[in-house]
């Protein structure tokens, strides 16, 4: 089970979650708990981080250290009703934020922020968590251990931000390391997000990671689900916000899932599912404040496909990107040159399309790595066959998603169809050969009433 910032935004909802693990666990059930650490407290421990390296600020450091101490604090008296166990827990936070403190005031000295340092601070949010939740739980009576990742077995690259797990090593330590602490009835609570690598050095799985941390764990282990607990009922047709009557999906593929949490459904991290595929396990999304909901069910296949489109769904913040020239026109090598520039300038390109003329190239990239991108491009092909190279930011990519659409005839029509009518202008239009999938880019002003449409259009918010 995987519990989000929200879930454990504060004390009162850390021990919301240690009652609803004893709840499921009831002497029966064998879990593993990962979690995220207090709502928003990442962020603030990178921007601490960059502050420290660019100001030098001791004194800011000390109130900053002071806040998140004081959250935290809060967080275990609310939380834990044992005062022995509450003050076990407390001394052994304030260690961490000790260690904090020295790190941060080393880089505030240097004026120099590494990966390897950055992946440090930003690891403390999920390693002062564990413990409090770990300490909730035995305040309700059941035997529970916090561990980090790297003390679950977890090894990674030495790829500090956006480490990729050594499955081979990982898997035989997390079993020789869990298996024996289900055994004995203890429930682990693990910090996700962050892991090690061979030497023992703290590294970070990149953001949204706690998801692919119980996800690693529970295929090492082999878990029968595993369960990403949030705020919303599981995977939705829409985003409600703009489509009030879009619905939960109860099931869904792993294919699918893929697709919708690339394309903006956030309730999964895309790299969520790969270590479920390999052994074939259900992942489960549910609800926090709904536990009774069932939620959405990820399986393997789902072979009873009712509709051919499941989900319409959004990424906002993305940027279009045309590069284009006569000159392009048979010229071997363009396309290649154009994806090893943005490659090299750590670009990464989100959606592809290239006219059958040759003439141009339409890239979709995060509007964050815009600039990146452009400088990279006018870089590789000034005063050569690319003639114009420029950018649109007022642009949404929209993802129609649905294994049904496979083998379906017509689908791009109706898609396509719905949204002249409903007078949103389609900018980039592109589509893998799985079918699962029609992505198109749209003008920032038309992105709502295109969701809105399509979602009509393929009846998504009647009940199933």
């Amino acid at each position: 089970m995987k519990f989000g910032g929200t879930s454990v935004a504060d004390g009162y909802r850390i021990k919301n979650v240690a009652s609803l693990i004893k709840g499921f666990y009831n002497g029966k059930n064998e879990i593993v708990a990962v979690v995220s650490a207090l709502s928003g407290v990442t962020d603030e421990l990178e921007e601490e981080a960059k502050r420290a390296s660019d100001k030098g600020d001791a004194a800011e450091i000390d109130l900053f250290i002071k806040r998140l101490t004081k959250r935290h604090h809060d967080a275990v008296k609310e939380a834990i009703d044992d005062k022995e166990i509450a003050k076990t827990v407390i001394e052994g936070l304030d260690v961490e934020f000790n260690d904090l403190r020295k790190s941060l005031i080393s880089i505030s000295h240097l004026r120099e922020l590494t990966d390897r340092s950055h992946s440090y601070i930003s690891s403390f949010g999920e390693r002062l968590l564990a413990p409090i939740l770990s300490g909730a739980m035995r305040s309700m009576g059941l035997d529970s251990i916090s561990l980090t990742g790297g003390e679950a077995g977890i090894v990674t690259n030495s790829n500090f931000k956006n480490a990729r797990p050594l499955f081979d090593i990982t898997n035989d330590n997390v079993k020789k390391r869990l298996l024996p602490l289900i055994k004995a009835r203890k429930v682990p609570v693990v910090s996700g997000f962050i892991a090690v690598d061979k030497n023992g050095v703290i590294t970070t799985l990149g953001r949204g990671g706690s998801d692919y941390t119980a996800s690693i764990i529970g295929a090492d282990i082999n878990a029968d689900e595993i369960w990403i607990w949030t705020d919303v009922d599981g995977v939705m047709t829409a985003d409600p916000k703009i489509v009030p009557g879009a619905r939960t999906l109860p099931v869904i593929s792993y294919l699918e899932a893929m697709e919708l949490s690339y394309f903006g459904a956030k309730v999964i991290h895309p790299k969520t599912i790969e270590p479920a595929i390999q052994k074939g396990i259900s992942v489960r999304v549910k609800n926090t404040f709904n536990p009774m909901h069932p939620g959405t069910t990820i399986v393997k296949d789902h072979k009873e496909i009712k509709d051919v489109v499941k989900a319409v769904t959004i990424i906002r913040n993305v940027a279009l990107v045309n590069v284009s020239g006569a000159g392009m026109a048979g010229t071997p090598g363009v396309a290649a040159r154009v994806f090893t520039a943005l490659a090299k300038a750590d670009v990464n390109i989100m959606m592809i399309s290239q006219g059958s003329s040759e003439a141009n190239i339409s890239i979709v990239v995060d509007e964050a790595s815009l600039s990146k991108a452009i400088n990279a491009l006018q870089s590789e092909f000034r005063e050569d066959v690319v003639k114009s190279i420029v950018h649109d930011k007022d642009v949404c990519t929209i993802a129609v998603v649905g294994a049904g659409m496979a083998g379906t005839p017509g689908v791009a029509g109706r898609v396509f169809s719905a949204l002249g009518q409903a007078g949103a202008n389609v900018r980039m239009i592109s589509q893998g050969s799985s079918e699962v999938n029609i992505s198109f880019v749209v003008d920032g002003k038309d992105v709502e009433k295109a969701v809105i449409a399509l979602h009509d259009e393929f009846n998504l918010g009647a009940e199933r």
